[in-house]
């Protein structure tokens, strides 16, 4: 969807059409959730802090998000899916990776089921999406920012080198600035360069990753889509209204801690058929908008609210307690989640049976 929560609340008021427009809470703890395409015209971006959106573009117009309202269009976009596909694997309320590959109409390509998807997003929503179609995810993903707002970008089998070669690494899934600079350092600024380069090379410079960067270059990726996609985490943060030092800290992560096991009850229940959580992971955000982490994979899976806020705040007690440091942010959350037989069969294994 081509900046979602903005096109909504654009939609649904006139007066803020072509107009910028920041979905956020204005204030100085307060970031940017998502910015009109009149407002990123300004530099606006999404987790931008709000006050600096608002001196790079003084006119914009603050809106408080309604994430009830976006998660209502978010499943009628979904039900539109889900008339040509069955392999549907959701990222976020506003994308989703589709295999049309057995398509559910009789539609005759990929590029007229994503037309039609389009059409209908349009024709039922009065909002655009832009589309990216390709043979694999990751091109797919390259290929749906290509044309933004309101676009569609096909890549042909036999089109993927050559659009691959001139693309900056940095276009790449999983190369960030760090990779990007270490790869600039071996000199290869373009994906191009890097396809020249020979799968040992790579391997022996950043091992298992190095066959990733291989593949990526040759415009390679097996994964599928999992339509069952896994939550991966569950978690609960807040900013606070004045940063804290380290030691006032843990009431706000008790309170947390309830709200994501509230969560991690909704999506998986309890009981022997439920997921249970191997990691506890803390986040904090420092004055400067610095984030460290901590995790933790306990002996015991926590059990209960107050037993996954101890385990955090053991955590906090692993953090530089500086009597000058600052944090303007907090989070819990659960991760590694497994089958909760998995987990008693694991437990099983090693107990003791009073056998020699």
């Amino acid at each position: 969807m081509d900046a979602f929560y903005a096109s909504v609340e654009q939609r649904d008021d006139p007066s803020l059409r072509g107009k910028p427009v920041a979905v956020a809470w204005r204030g100085a703890r307060s970031v940017v959730c998502a910015a009109s395409y009149e407002a990123r015209v300004f530099g606006v971006r999404s987790a931008m802090p709000a006050m600096r959106a608002e001196r790079l573009c003084p006119q914009l117009i603050f809106v408080p998000p309604d994430f009830v309202r976006y998660k209502a269009v978010s499943r009628q976009i979904r039900e539109i899916f889900a008339r040509h596909t069955d392999l549907i694997e959701p990222l976020s309320l506003d994308e989703a990776y589709l295999d049309v590959t057995q398509p559910k109409t009789d539609l005759p390509s990929a590029t007229a089921t994503a037309q039609a998807i389009r059409a209908a997003i349009r024709a039922e929503t009065a909002l655009t999406a832009s589309a990216g179609v390709a043979p694999n995810k990751f091109l797919a993903k390259i290929a749906s920012d290509w044309n933004k707002p309101d676009g569609l970008c096909v890549i042909r089998p036999h089109q993927v080198e050559a659009f691959l070669t001139p693309l900056p690494v940095g276009r790449l899934p999983g190369v960030g600035k760090v990779m990007e600079a270490k790869l600039a350092a071996l000199g290869i600024a373009t994906v191009g360069e890097l396809r020249t380069h020979a799968l040992a090379e790579l391997e022996q410079r950043f091992g298992r990753w190095g066959r990733r960067l291989h593949e990526l270059a040759q415009g390679i990726d097996h994964h599928a889509v999992e339509p069952e996609r896994p939550t991966l985490q569950i978690s609960a943060e807040d900013t606070f209204e004045h940063d804290l030092p380290l030691d006032e800290i843990e009431p706000h992560i008790r309170r947390l801690a309830e709200k994501a096991w509230a969560g991690h009850l909704r999506q998986h229940g309890a009981g022997r058929h439920a997921r249970v959580a191997r990691t506890v992971v803390l986040k904090l955000k420092t004055s400067d908008f610095r984030t460290l982490t901590r995790s933790l994979t306990p002996a015991t899976r926590p059990a209960s609210a107050h037993a996954l806020a101890d385990i955090a705040c053991a955590l906090r007690d692993r953090v530089d307690a500086s009597a000058d440091h600052r944090y303007r942010l907090v989070g819990v959350g659960l991760s590694g989640f497994i089958e909760a037989e998995d987990d008693a069969a694991q437990g099983d294994l090693f107990e003791d049976h009073g056998q020699p």
